[in-house]
């Protein structure tokens, strides 16, 4: 096999993997279980976990069987749609972070590199300042509106001239738009003292504030784009080699990197409406996701999926018990918790070879 280097046509040999086809895929496949097993203890723990702790007997009693009592009330009013939102605000942010590292071939990347984060709170100041709306299902129109609009600025920054939209400068668009947009959005906000005090909760990323109006108003967007990023795999793996040897292999750059910039609008602007701006967790996921799986797109992708709601949902629950009776924000643990990895990113250079 070859591996391309970014900026050219010049190939190095990549070493064979000395374990075998079927011990590699058992291994991948038990890498998978154990993610989903983890997810589905998170999400028992985020049911279970609160102000009034709850036996996970009684959650899943309560599951099976809504009687109208209190604890079921407090587990199908409250933390049942906070634990959807984690979820899919995760799986989300997990995949997008995946498909940023892999469009860009960047190992540092995460979904607000190419200012989709930035336009999608931008939507969301300018839906409360200008239109005075704050209900999360008119906010959401307006984040995504405002990723979209970002993503078609850093794509058209990125496409013009010699080579099209190549993954540095697409890196550099991004960090242009994302900074505009941030400008633009604090301006907003310090203009507007009602809107500064509506912001300055949702800016710091939180779960707490999710209900059943959250998932109605972002799970489509999410589910679009999560089939819509599985469908790129393949011609990711190829991208992953460098555009002539992607090119050799048949892949159609232009096509998948416009594509792969949709997904990551429609996943960025779809979880940026319901928790607000999360950080760290589409960057450090999908490292986490090829340590067990590997850099193929067809196992990293669906990794990420699950690992990041995990680690979403544990920040989540974390936040809850570490200040007692007061709640931590989700974005607060993950920034926390996100810095010393970020860290060992940029440190360690074997951890983020992609």
């Amino acid at each position: 096999m070859v591996k391309g280097e970014p900026g050219g046509g010049t190939t190095a040999l990549v070493r064979p993997d000395p374990q075998p086809a079927r011990h590699r895929h058992s291994t991948r496949t038990l890498a998978v279980g154990g993610a989903l097993l983890l997810l589905i203890v998170a999400a028992l723990l985020s049911l279970a976990v609160g102000s009034r702790s709850l036996p996970v007997s009684v959650v899943v009693d309560a599951l099976l069987h809504d009687d109208g009592s209190t604890a079921s009330s407090v587990i199908w009013d409250v933390r049942l749609p906070r634990t959807l939102a984690g979820i899919a605000a995760g799986a989300a942010l997990g995949v997008a972070g995946a498909l940023m590292q892999a469009l860009t071939r960047n190992p540092l990347a995460d979904p607000g590199l190419l200012g989709i984060n930035a336009g999608a709170a931008t939507g969301v100041v300018l839906a409360i300042t200008a239109f005075g709306l704050t209900s999360l299902w008119s906010s959401v129109w307006f984040a995504m509106v405002g990723a979209v609009l970002a993503g078609l600025l850093v794509y058209s920054l990125a496409s013009g001239g010699r080579g099209g939209a190549t993954p540095e400068r697409l890196a550099l668009g991004g960090a242009v738009i994302a900074a505009v947009f941030t400008g633009l959005s604090q301006t907003m906000m310090l203009l507007d003292a009602q809107t500064l005090d509506q912001m300055r909760f949702w800016s710091v990323g939180s779960l707490a504030r999710a209900d059943s109006s959250t998932l109605t108003a972002t799970t489509p967007f999410v589910v679009a784009g999560l089939l819509l990023a599985l469908c790129l795999v393949r011609p990711l793996n190829a991208v992953a080699l460098g555009d002539d040897t992607a090119r050799a292999l048949g892949a159609r750059l232009h096509r998948t990197r416009l594509l792969g910039m949709l997904a990551v609008t429609v996943l960025c602007g779809a979880a940026t409406a319901a928790v607000g701006p999360l950080v760290f967790v589409g960057l450090a996921v999908p490292h986490i996701a090829r340590s067990l799986v590997g850099a193929d797109q067809r196992w990293t992708l669906p990794m990420s999926m699950l690992l990041a709601p995990a680690l979403l949902l544990c920040a989540d629950i974390l936040g809850r018990v570490a200040v007692r009776p007061n709640e931590l924000d989700a974005g607060v643990v993950t920034a926390v918790l996100g810095a010393p990895v970020f860290i060992a990113l940029v440190r360690y250079r074997r951890v983020v070879a992609a």
